[in-house]
């Protein structure tokens, strides 16, 4: 595992590193099966219910053991072999795809809703230490000098997935019904368990001894608190998607607003992945952002932007490329954060603050899934869009005036050497 000499200008240089290839790999075929699933679930419980609500309720059993755990997966990561963490949440994370095409042979046309919220449960319980061990474990597969430039394609690779996924759920969702397309969705399942086994890494060594559980818990977010930068963007990210995001209702734009059914509910549910793997590959191929906080309030207003233009839109086109420049804006904010993260942050505290992270992530992803279809059942879903871009653009301004921090940014850099963390 060496840094190419050419590593600073190459976009490519992390994936002459064959063990990153398989771990994007692995992160590719997770994604794919989680956006597959999702759609599958997400049509069939509004079908069944017509309850806005349903839908949000099926974020909301996801999200709850999510958050209940992740502080703890932050401190089992920092404590274990991060590699064997993300392969024990992929066995359960494939045990709940079996479940799934099971229901599916056995219910084809599903009469119950809770059976997807169990599964969905435990999806959150395995995702939460996955989402954790998995950031943490970069640093232990590519030298430093390319944390950047592996923050950038592990974004690339995540919202590549959720444009693959939707897409090829909902075609094959229309052709062959839920039964084969979840047997694809396990597939993509083996797929991911398969490619981390062969992931190559050298553990980060655990210090300070016998800690407790709370106090390494606490340890972390009191690592978290001292930086400042990293708090506001994280609280950016918490607010601008929790309120912005559009995911939960867009069964009820494709079948009630816009009218283009199973294939066009998958077409929008890719569309903000395919902004954001265009985005990503130009991100990719041009120097590292020299202000880097103004870059980030820009995407993150471009992003409201875009969420109020869709709620407005009754063109199907105009609706898919507002969704695809909102998936774009949001992939600047995700690749800085990233890599913020990656390269602010000592590898020893990574998995503490990657379960900090990933609290952020998940409350902002899953309970705005909640939040939508709440706001849509009270508000109604173009409403709800509305209130959700205007809220976006608010936390923008908020941020840049509770933080400075975030707005004066410049490059992303280490502020001083850290011992001990050369690959």
């Amino acid at each position: 595992m060496h840094s190419p000499a050419s590593a600073a200008h190459d976009p490519y240089a992390v994936f002459r590193v064959a063990s990153f290839r398989w771990f994007v790999v692995s992160l590719l075929a997770m994604v794919m099966a989680a956006q597959v699933q999702l759609v599958v679930v997400g049509w069939e419980i509004y079908q069944l219910t017509q309850d806005p609500l349903s839908l949000g309720l099926l974020g909301l059993s996801e999200v709850v053991p999510y958050l209940a755990v992740a502080l703890y997966a932050g401190h089992v990561v920092d404590r274990r072999d991060r590699k064997r963490v993300s392969l024990a949440s992929l066995v359960v994370l494939f045990a709940a795809a079996v479940a799934l095409f099971v229901m599916a042979v056995l219910e084809p046309v599903p009469t119950r809703v809770w059976p997807f919220y169990v599964v969905f449960g435990a999806c959150g319980l395995a995702r939460s230490f996955l989402q954790v061990a998995r950031s943490a474990l970069v640093s232990e597969v590519v030298p430093r000098a390319l944390y950047q430039n592996a923050a950038t394609w592990r974004s690339s690779t995540w919202q590549g997935g959720t444009v693959a996924g939707p897409a090829l759920g909902g075609v094959l969702f229309a052709m062959v019904g839920a039964r084969w397309t979840l047997g694809i969705n396990l597939a993509f399942s083996v797929i991911a368990l398969g490619a981390m086994l062969l992931v190559r890494h050298r553990p980060t060594a655990i210090t300070g001894g016998t800690v407790s559980v709370v106090k390494n818990m606490i340890e972390g977010l009191r690592y978290v608190r001292t930086q400042k930068v990293i708090v506001g963007a994280l609280t950016l990210d918490l607010l601008a998607v929790f309120f912005g995001g559009v995911v939960a209702v867009l069964p009820i734009f494709a079948s009630d607003i816009l009218h283009v059914g199973a294939d066009g509910f998958g077409a929008l549910q890719a569309a903000p992945g395919a902004g954001a793997v265009l985005m990503a590959f130009v991100i990719a191929h041009r120097r590292p952002f020299r202000r880097a906080g103004p870059v980030l309030l820009a995407s993150v207003t471009i992003f409201g932007l875009a969420i109020i233009g869709f709620a407005l839109s009754r063109s199907f086109v105009v609706s898919v490329l507002l969704l695809a420049i909102s998936g774009a804006a949001d992939n600047i904010s995700a690749v800085i954060r990233s890599a913020l993260i990656q390269v602010r942050v000592r590898p020893e505290m990574l998995g503490r603050v990657s379960s900090v992270n990933a609290i952020f992530i998940g409350s902002s992803n899953e309970l705005g899934y909640f939040e939508s279809g709440v706001a849509a059942r009270l508000m109604g879903a173009v409403p709800s869009a509305l209130f959700g871009g205007t809220m976006t653009l608010l936390t923008v301004a908020v941020i840049a005036w509770w933080v400075p921090e975030v707005r004066r940014l410049g490059p992303i850099q280490h502020e001083e050497p850290l011992p001990g963390t050369k690959l």
